[in-house]
């Protein structure tokens, strides 16, 4: 049989890990031919495609990014892209498909499915917005990288006097935001699932500032917005997904604190750096027992699904589950980091 598997989306720590346990697996113990699509569904259009063996795989788990790179090209919203996606497939002999991705890329895959094409998901996100699966991997990575961060902007901050206002990613779910700011011992956690009240934010750093700590760390996610009415945020350009470019709401925050409150205050945008580098252990293996569970779910036959973590164990979920809404953070989890506010 062979396999086709294709990353797309943002790239994401641990992809490599998932083609390494696919491979592994598929060829050396099922005997599949396993064919990698170049640039997520942008190289499934266009028929872009690589062998990957044991061989060629070898040495990429602890590696970041995708080596077979990725794009946010939406084969629906391209004339005519579903039939080029389907007669890609039928002319590279492809009898399965495994998609690795978040919500975008599955949802494509989800829609490929209805029309009979045999597609497993793998689900692949450092936001952790992903419904039916407990965690997904990047997370950790992304959290680790961002505590790391917040531990060092503590230093500086404090030899300043300075409020640091630092941004990490999550669109829509705070998840990153706040157990990074949990972590790192942030003042302040603002995140998409709670419009935020500029002032009340700066009530909390000028409380701690009257208790004597002379500077204070907000942590915010990119999507966080204030509540209606209260100060204005500046929008970016759409997506194929219908996706707006976000990144800036800490500028906005960093200038209204220094007028609101008059103490000094910096901005520090993680940005990309939370996608980059290799891996922590946990995303490794979580990354490997998807990809050896979507290969054996391909293998089997079982298509239409995603693997996902549910409690210990990688189990199979019907695709459309995972992306039928996007799973927000906690509010138990945020009541717990709301503790430690001012």
């Amino acid at each position: 049989m062979r396999v086709g598997i294709l990353t797309g989306g943002g790239d994401c720590p641990g992809l490599n890990a998932v083609i390494r346990a696919v491979v592994r697996k598929g060829e050396g113990h099922y005997g599949h031919n396993i064919v990698g699509f170049r640039y997520g569904w942008r190289g499934v259009m266009e028929s872009q495609s690589v062998d990957l063996t044991v061989d060629s795989t070898r040495g990429i788990l602890h590696r970041g990014g995708t080596i077979l790179g990725t794009s946010r090209t939406n084969p629906y919203k391209t004339e005519g892209g579903a039939a080029q996606v389907l007669d890609s497939l039928k002319r590279d002999r492809i009898s399965a498909l495994i998609a690795i991705g978040g919500d975008d890329t599955l949802s494509v895959a989800a829609k490929l499915a209805a029309e009979g094409v045999s597609v497993v998901g793998v689900p692949k996100t450092i936001d952790n917005d992903l419904s039916a699966t407990d965690v997904t991997f990047g997370f950790d990575t992304a959290v680790q990288v961002a505590t790391d961060a917040i531990d060092r902007l503590h230093t500086t901050a404090e030899s300043h006097d300075r409020v640091m206002v630092v941004e990490v990613m999550g669109r829509h779910a705070g998840w990153i935001a706040t157990y990074a700011g949990m972590a790192g011992g942030a003042d302040v956690i603002l995140v998409p699932e709670q419009p935020f009240d500029i002032e009340e934010v700066c009530n909390h750093i000028r409380h701690r500032h009257q208790r004597g700590a002379g500077f204070s760390i907000v942590v915010v996610a990119e999507g966080a917005l204030p509540v209606e009415g209260t100060i204005v945020v500046s929008s970016g350009e759409v997506d194929q997904f219908g996706h707006v470019r976000l990144g800036g709401i800490s500028n906005t925050l960093q200038a209204e604190i220094e007028s609101r409150t008059g103490f000094d205050t910096r901005v520090t945008i993680l940005g990309h750096v939370q996608r980059g580098g290799t891996p922590t252990a946990y995303d490794r293996v979580l990354a490997t027992r998807f990809g050896v569970e979507a290969i054996t779910a391909a293998h089997e036959g079982d298509f239409g699904t995603m693997v996902a973590l549910s409690g210990p164990d990688i189990v199979r979920v019907p695709i459309t589950d995972a992306v039928k809404e996007l799973k927000t953070l906690d509010p138990r989890i945020y009541e717990v980091a709301a503790t430690f506010f001012g």
